[in-house]
Formats: structure tokens, C-alpha cells, sequence
């Protein structure tokens, strides 16, 4: 095995990814939505140099070629598991992530009854689409928990009708309320649609791959 700066940035973003849910065992929230934002997202731009590095200085290797897949799904897969638990189970969160959560199974699955064959399928501009859309969603949805709980700490103790007049523009909007509501909805708003995107994206791309893979599933006569 090559221990290129590629691969270390690579299996730095793998470890990253389990410690996104450490995050909201060790920490209160806000603080465990902006450590896992923070985590998250410089494991994201990993995700872009590593391969740019390997490209430009021709230090692709078998085991970052491994590893390089494995990571993202480790990444996408552990953080929407975490933004789910935390939703209350809402369905808006729960479908597109089954859509996706099940296609990840359903093609890593295919690849490894396929073996060395699956190395011939190239990675699509769609797929890669498809990885870009979710590691966005995720990380939008991850600063709408931020939004929440600061909006949430800001309002405790007061009552609805002040918090309602305050963000009607009623009264003086001291603690910054407006903007947190608005970070918050619009957040939630952005995230939930680029999620249901990136599940759209994830359908077409399971089905591109399968229809690539028939060929090879067919028995021998």
C-alpha cells in the first residue's frame, strides 16, 4: 500500500465520517450540529482535492481507489442516519434518505457480486452529481440545526405572543430573532429540497448502473 498525501486525505475523510455522530454523543447541541457542519463539510472539500491531487500528480493507487468510495458513502450514509435521528422522524427526511440509504446498499452490493468487472463500469459526471447534491443537502441540513438551537436558546422564556410580535416587527428584535428564524427556515426549506434532488439524482444513477450491469448478470447458456 502507497501512503500518497491523496490516500491520507482519504482515509482522514473515511475516519471523519463515524466521528460526525461522536459529535452529538460528547457535545450539547448547538455545539455537536456546528462541530459536525465543520467536520463535515472540510471532509467534503477532501473528498474534491484528494482526487485533484491524485490526478495532477499521477498518484492514483489501488488503495485510494478503495478507499475513495467507501469514505463518501461512509460520510453520506452516517450523517443522514444522524439528521434523521435527530428530525423526529419526519417524512420529508425519511423518504429521500431511504431512496438513497437503499441504493447505496443495492449497488455496492451489485459491484461486489460483479468483482473486477465492476472496475470496468466508469464512474458517470452524473454520479458524481449525484455525491456533490448530497454532501450539500447535508451540510445545509446540519446549519439548519444550527439555526434551530440558537433560535431555540434566544426565545427560552418567552412567551409565544412576544416571540410573534417580535418577529412580526412589533417589537424591538434584541436578541437577533429574525434572522435565526429566517436561517432556520430557509435552511430547512433549501435542505429538504436539494436532499429530495440528490435522491432524484440517486434513482437515475442506480438505474444507469444496472442497466450497465445486465450484460454481465445474464447466465450462460
Amino acid at each position: 500500500m502507497t501512503w500518497t498525501l491523496p490516500n491520507i486525505l482519504t482515509t482522514l475523510r473515511l475516519l471523519a465520517a463515524p466521528a460526525v455522530a461522536v459529535m452529538f454523543l460528547y457535545f450539547t447541541r448547538p455545539y455537536a450540529d456546528w462541530f459536525a457542519l465543520i467536520l463535515f463539510v472540510s471532509a467534503a472539500i477532501t473528498d474534491w482535492f484528494d482526487g485533484y491531487l491524485a490526478r495532477s500528480w499521477k498518484q492514483v493507487t489501488k488503495l485510494g481507489t478503495m478507499l475513495d468510495p467507501i469514505a463518501d458513502k461512509a460520510m453520506v450514509v452516517i450523517a443522514l442516519m444522524v439528521i434523521v435521528g435527530y428530525s423526529s422522524m419526519s417524512p420529508w427526511l425519511v423518504l429521500p434518505a431511504t431512496v438513497i440509504l437503499f441504493r447505496e446498499v443495492f449497488v455496492s452490493g451489485l459491484r461486489e457480486f460483479l468483482g473486477d468487472t465492476a472496475g470496468t463500469l466508469k464512474v458517470t459526471q452524473l454520479a458524481k452529481w449525484k455525491t456533490t447534491a448530497q454532501m450539500i443537502a447535508i451540510a445545509v441540513l446540519f446549519a439548519q440545526g444550527v439555526f434551530e438551537h440558537y433560535f431555540g436558546m434566544s426565545v427560552f422564556g418567552m412567551d409565544d405572543h412576544l416571540v410573534l410580535s417580535i418577529l412580526e416587527g412589533r417589537e424591538d428584535d434584541v436578541h437577533g430573532l429574525t434572522w435565526k428564524y429566517a436561517g432556520m427556515v430557509w435552511a430547512g426549506h433549501v435542505g429538504i429540497w436539494l436532499l429530495w434532488l440528490a435522491a432524484a439524482l440517486t434513482l437515475l444513477t442506480g438505474f444507469d448502473y444496472l442497466a450497465k450491469s445486465i450484460p454481465y448478470l445474464k447466465d450462460e447458456r
